[in-house]
């Protein structure tokens, strides 16, 4: 595996999906603000926060981009599809799996049994994120995609 492809590619991947997240929120489609959800696991202030949960979404963007990398090698091949299959199952982990289980990680987000407290600030994301928006899981999905086609089409052949 070539290291260097990794780590730069991973890094262009992983900004296309943030700043697609980013986008997709300022313009109204979405509610979700991934940087303030990671960064609020750590810290009360929401601009830190901001800044603290980019910087751990960059570096879990990283980790995915060695599975995803770890793949391609599996299938002996990559491809805008094959980024794109990927990018699906992505986002279909994160929005079955890793959203439902935040609330009983995350100490300031309010959870769907217990309600809010007195410490809680966020507002848990429900049934795959539509807590944060209607639109919630299609932004997620697109912007998934994004990441595996990115990475698909730049981790190919040398």
């Amino acid at each position: 595996m070539d290291w260097a492809r990794w780590a730069v590619f991973g890094l262009m991947a992983t900004g296309a999906l943030t700043a697609a997240m980013i986008l997709a929120q300022m313009a109204g489609l979405t509610r979700m603000d991934l940087p303030l959800l990671l960064g609020t696991m750590f810290t009360p202030d929401p601009d830190r926060a901001r800044v603290l949960g980019f910087f751990l979404h960059l570096a879990a963007g990283q980790c995915f981009a060695l599975g995803y990398a770890a793949a391609f090698a599996l299938l002996g091949a990559s491809s805008w599809w094959a980024g794109a299959l990927l990018g699906m199952l992505h986002a279909a982990v994160a929005l079955t799996v890793v959203l439902p289980l935040l609330p009983g990680a995350h100490p300031r987000m309010a959870t769907a049994r217990s309600g809010p407290s007195t410490r809680a600030v966020l507002e848990p994301p429900g049934l795959l994120g539509l807590n944060y928006g209607i639109q919630t899981p299609v932004v997620t999905a697109v912007a998934h995609v994004l990441y595996g086609v990115v990475l698909g089409l730049l981790l190919g052949p040398q």
